[in-house]
């Protein structure tokens, strides 16, 4: 049966030379950072030059990056660690209402410790805007948290003029790009961020290592208590091995980003017009020109968002219906009704997302088997009978 990966919004593939790249530090260079004999310090200039590779990559400093196990971590350390940090200044955070939920929930919890959040909306194509945050801004207020790319729908956020605003106010600002580093252009000085959370697996490196940015200067509490590696940021052992890949990967996606970018908009264009023209009653989500360049979503009316995926599944197509972290769930993407779908128009939504290995003839494959199984699943509808 043939297979079409379809989800690289979710996890990507390791690429095969950042593989090769990791492979010495599982079995010759296998040392411990923290050592002082050759063994460790072998290890370090591996860590070191990986953390030089990925400062390099983003406009900064290799002394503002701290290696962690991923973005919900990097975006919990900042949740968690400015507001100990600057508890004695304000009690206030603004983010969105679109955000992963790795920063959600962290401020649900601080909410239920007496912290005020602001949630600001969006519009109907999920975009910020820089009013509603300048607005919702406080003498109380810590910590901006807008993320750079909405993992659902696509939406590119206008970080760099938020930046602004909090800068002019004195207030630290987070983006969690997660999904848009190497994928578009991310630069922490031109973004005016001060903290940028990454995650390996989403531009083909391993799983299980990330990375978070913090300008200097920043005031942050420490998110995991041990050892004083990472300049006594971020305890625990090194993972040399996923380290050395993220920055492999960081390497590959200096020199093919740009020409990878312009083949996968070119498939998104292919299936933001396709799929209209083939099947009635669908809802792009997200917006037609500022978002991610492997991103479509659509809502298709009438049905199920996890029933088409099961039926593409057992094609061989793997597609999604909004973010893996809560695939589990049965409530509607909370993404989705933030930009204003219904409960019913939410739940049908479809995320495709593509990757470096996408083809034209796998995005042909979907356009048509697609079409088949939304006619079949809408034939079995009631809400489709009564329209």
């Amino acid at each position: 049966m043939k297979k079409v990966y379809l989800d690289y919004a979710a996890t990507a593939p390791c690429d095969p030379d950042v593989v090769k790249a990791m492979e010495p530090y599982f079995f010759e260079k296998f040392g411990n950072a923290s050592s002082l004999h050759a063994y460790g310090q072998e290890a370090k200039k591996a860590l070191e030059d990986s953390r030089a590779a990925t400062a390099e990559f983003l406009g900064a400093r290799p002394e503002e990056i701290i290696f962690t196990s991923g973005g919900t971590e990097s975006n919990n350390n900042v949740i968690f660690g400015v507001t100990d940090a600057l508890a004695d200044k304000g009690n206030h955070i603004i983010t969105s209402a679109i955000e992963h939920h790795a920063i959600i929930e962290p401020c649900r919890v601080l909410e239920k410790k007496g912290f005020q959040v602001t949630y600001v909306g969006v519009d109907k194509d999920g975009l910020v805007s820089c009013d509603e945050v300048k607005k919702a801004i406080t003498d109380k207020t810590i910590l901006i948290s807008i993320m750079h790319a909405n993992n659902e729908i696509g939406t590119i956020q206008p970080i760099s003029s938020i930046g602004k605003i909090a800068r002019e106010k004195g207030i630290y600002f987070h983006t969690d790009a997660v999904q848009t580093v190497g994928h578009i252009p991310v630069n922490v000085n031109e973004l005016n961020v001060d903290l940028l959370s990454l995650s390996g697996h989403k531009f083909y490196g391993p799983k299980g290592v990330g990375a978070l940015y913090i300008r200097k200067g920043v005031r942050i509490g420490r998110f995991l208590c041990g050892g004083d590696q990472e300049k006594d940021r971020r305890a625990s052992t090194h993972n040399v091995s996923a380290i050395v890949g993220l920055a492999k990967a960081v390497e590959l996606c200096a020199k093919d980003m740009d020409r990878e970018a312009k083949a996968l908009v070119a498939l998104r264009s292919k299936l933001i017009q396709g799929i209209p023209e083939k099947i009635p009653d669908v809802r792009l989500n997200g917006h037609p020109q500022l978002r991610l360049p492997n991103n479509v979503n659509f809502s298709i009316k009438y049905i199920e968002g996890e029933s088409i995926l099961l039926s593409l599944d057992m094609l061989g197509i793997a597609v999604s219906t909004g973010s893996a972290c809560t695939s589990s769930s049965l409530e509607p993407s909370h993404v989705l009704l933030a930009i204003g779908l219904d409960h019913a128009t939410a739940h049908g939504s479809l995320r495709i997302s593509m990757g470096r290995w996408t083809k034209e003839q796998d995005v042909r494959f979907l356009l048509e088997n697609l079409p088949k199984v939304v006619e079949k699943l809408r034939a079995m509808s009631p809400l489709y009978e009564k329209k």
